[in-house]
């Protein structure tokens, strides 16, 4: 599958305006507002802009942070030095379509590598495991098995 960046005015016409923000203004949804927060069905998570896939549901924790929280990516992500709000943090983005997706921090569970990674729901798209063939992402049902 090969993915994509759909242009601004594309973006603007398919995509929330929360998730805009979110994606290409490097914006934060309110905590504890994201459907994915504690979701409990297996599948992957995707980049809402580009399709590329992110996270895993298996790598999925409860961090009481408000927002969706993973111990590890599924495939290649960039991370980037954060100054903004006063703060030093690792901003996590999307490789092909450069969203923003939240940041990275080194307070995840010990016993699953450490890291946490906070992301805004809005920048996610979920693929139930059940339909992870019929939308082209069959490469990972490994992970499921």
């Amino acid at each position: 599958m090969k993915y994509t960046k759909p242009d601004q005015a594309t973006l603007k016409a398919t995509l929330s305006p929360l998730s805009y923000h979110v994606t290409q203004e490097s914006g934060t949804e309110r905590p504890f507002t994201s459907e994915f927060e504690h979701n409990t069905k297996e599948g992957i998570f995707v980049d809402i802009v580009s399709g590329e896939p992110l996270f895993s549901s298996k790598d999925q924790f409860d961090s009481g942070c408000g927002w969706p929280s993973f111990t590890q990516p599924i495939s290649t992500i960039v991370r980037k030095n954060d100054h903004s709000h006063f703060m030093i943090r690792t901003e996590v983005r999307s490789l092909v379509a450069d969203s923003h997706l939240g940041h990275v921090f080194d307070d995840g569970p010990r016993d699953r590598g450490g890291l946490r990674y906070c992301i805004n729901g809005a920048a996610l798209r979920f693929v139930a495991k059940e339909d992870l063939k019929k939308e082209g992402y069959e490469d990972f049902l490994h992970l499921f098995e």
